[in-house]
C-alpha cells in the first residue's frame, strides 16, 4: 500500500483526429477518402498477391471471402490500385495487432513491384521487428526496385530492433510511400530524410486522416504525454444512465468487447462492481486483457470481484481514500491510498505504467465517478466519448443522473459524431 501525490494535469490541447466506426459482426472496415469510391477491401489478398511465406499476415480463404474478393475487384478495377489503395491496406493488416503493441503503434507494411502485391507485415508486439521487417522478409528478392508503402514513417533509431530505414536500403526498394510522419520525436522526419539521401524516392501524406485514426492513443500521447481518456455510459432512451450492456456487447465481435481489447486501462467505480460476478473481459482472438482500475470511496468494506476466468493475464488496482478498506478473493491486487480520489492522480499513474489509452467507464450509479468526470471536463482531459443507447424504457428518469450530467460544465460541440449499430443498440461516438 502506497501513497501518490501528484498535481494536476490540464489537457487543453488534445489531438483532434476522426472517428473510427465500430462495425458488426468480426471485420473491421476502414473508412475510406470519398474520392476512392471502394466499398470493402476485406479478404481480398489472396488473389492480388502469392499465399506468403511468413505468418505476419494470415489469409482467409473461405469461399464467403472469395465472393468479397469478387464484388470488391469488379467494384475497384485494376486502374483504382494507386497510392491510396495500397495504405488502405497496410492499415487493415496494422489492424491484426489491436491492443498488442501498446507502448508502440500499430504499423502496416506493403511491397507492390509492377502492380502486384509481393510482401506484405504488421508489426504484432512491442520488441518484435516492425512492419517493414516482415514485409521485406515476405518479398524476398521481389523487393529489390519495388516500392514500399507503410502506414507510419519508418523508424532511422536503434531501439530493441534496428532501423527500419537501414532494412528497406539494403533491400534496394526504389520507392517508399508513408501514411503520416511519426509524431515520436525520436523519428519526426529523420527516417524520411534518411531515406531521401541516399536516392529512395518519398511521398508522405498518403490516407492521412485514416493513418492518424489508426494510432489516435499513440499520437496523443506523444503530443501530450498523457493518455488518451475516453468516457463511456449506457442510456436507457428516455435518458437513464443504465447500470448494464447491451445484448451482444461483451461477445466476440460485441463493441465493448472490442473496446477492452483496445483501451490498455479501464476505470471503474467500487459501486458498479458490487452486483457483478466477475469483471468482463475480451473476447477477440488472442486479445491482451486491460489493466482494471477500481475507484472505492465508500465508508463500508468494498469487496473487489475477481477478473472472469481463464484471464491470469488481468490485473486489478484499487484507488481508495483513506475510509475505504478493501476485500478480495485474489491475491496480488495492488491498493493506492489516496487524501482524496481524483483523475489526475490515476491518470499518473497509467501513465507511469506506459499506457497509452483510458477508458473512463460509468457503470452503476453514476456518483460513484461524478467527481472524476467533472474533473475532467472542468481540465479537458477527455478525448473522446462513447454513448450505449439501449432500446429500453425505464420508467421514471432518473433525476440525479440528469442532474450530474448537467453539472459537467458547458455547452460542447463534439467532432466527427458517428453512430453504429450494435445488435439492438445504438452506439454513438465523437471527439471533444
Amino acid at each position: 500500500m502506497h501513497i501518490i501525490q501528484s498535481p494536476r494535469l490540464s489537457l487543453s490541447n488534445h489531438y483532434p483526429l476522426p472517428l473510427c466506426s465500430f462495425k458488426s459482426p468480426h471485420t473491421y472496415i476502414p473508412s475510406f477518402s470519398p474520392a476512392a469510391k471502394v466499398i470493402s477491401i476485406s479478404g481480398f489478398s489472396n488473389s492480388l498477391k502469392r499465399v506468403p511465406k511468413s505468418q505476419s499476415a494470415p489469409r482467409r480463404n473461405s469461399s464467403s471471402g472469395l465472393m468479397d474478393l469478387q464484388c470488391c475487384r469488379a467494384l475497384v478495377g485494376e486502374e483504382t490500385r494507386d497510392d491510396a489503395f495500397y495504405i488502405r491496406r497496410c492499415v487493415e493488416i496494422a489492424r491484426k495487432a489491436i491492443g498488442c503493441t501498446t507502448p508502440n503503434p500499430m504499423v502496416g507494411c506493403v511491397i507492390v513491384k509492377d502492380g502486384q502485391i509481393v510482401g506484405e507485415g504488421f508489426h504484432p508486439k512491442a520488441g518484435q521487428p516492425h512492419a517493414e521487417v516482415f514485409a521485406l522478409r515476405d518479398a524476398g528478392e521481389l523487393a529489390e526496385n519495388a516500392t514500399a508503402y507503410v502506414s507510419l514513417e519508418p523508424c532511422n533509431h536503434y531501439g530493441r530492433t534496428p532501423p527500419c530505414t537501414e532494412a528497406l536500403i539494403n533491400a534496394k526498394v526504389k520507392k517508399v510511400v508513408v501514411g503520416m510522419v511519426d509524431p515520436n520525436p525520436i523519428v519526426a522526419s529523420k527516417g524520411l530524410d534518411k531515406l531521401r539521401g541516399v536516392g529512395i524516392d518519398v511521398t508522405v501524406g498518403v490516407e492521412q486522416e485514416l493513418c492518424k485514426r489508426l494510432n489516435e492513443a499513440y499520437i496523443h500521447k506523444m503530443l501530450t504525454g498523457n493518455p488518451f481518456l475516453t468516457i463511456r455510459y449506457s442510456i436507457s432512451l428516455n435518458g437513464n444512465i443504465l447500470d448494464r450492456l447491451g445484448e451482444g456487447a461483451v461477445e466476440r465481435g460485441g463493441y465493448y468487447s472490442r473496446l477492452l481489447q483496445e483501451y490498455d486501462g479501464v476505470v471503474l467505480s467500487a459501486s458498479s462492481t458490487a452486483n457483478e460476478l466477475s469483471l468482463p473481459i475480451s473476447q477477440e482472438s488472442g486479445a491482451n486483457q486491460p489493466l482494471w482500475i477500481i475507484t472505492a470511496t465508500s465508508p463500508y468494506p468494498v469487496l473487489v470481484p475477481p477478473v472472469a476466468a481463464g484471464q491470469s493475464d488481468s490485473r486489478v488496482i484499487v484507488f481508495a481514500d483513506k475510509e475505504c478498506s478493501v476485500e478480495s478473493s485474489q491475491r496480488g491486487i495492488e491498493t493506492v491510498v489516496l487524501d482524496h480520489i481524483n483523475l489526475n492522480a490515476i491518470l499518473e499513474y497509467c501513465k507511469q505504467q506506459g499506457l497509452c489509452s483510458v477508458l473512463l467507464d460509468l457503470r452503476g450509479t453514476f456518483s460513484g465517478l461524478e467527481k472524476l468526470v467533472k474533473e475532467a471536463m472542468e481540465h479537458k482531459m477527455l478525448q473522446k466519448i462513447i454513448v450505449e443507447v439501449l432500446p429500453v424504457w425505464e420508467g421514471e428518469v432518473d433525476a440525479g443522473s440528469v442532474a450530474a450530467l448537467k453539472t459537467m460544465g458547458r455547452h460542447i460541440d463534439l467532432k466527427n459524431v458517428q453512430a453504429s449499430s450494435s445488435d439492438r443498440s445504438i452506439v454513438l461516438e465523437g471527439y471533444f
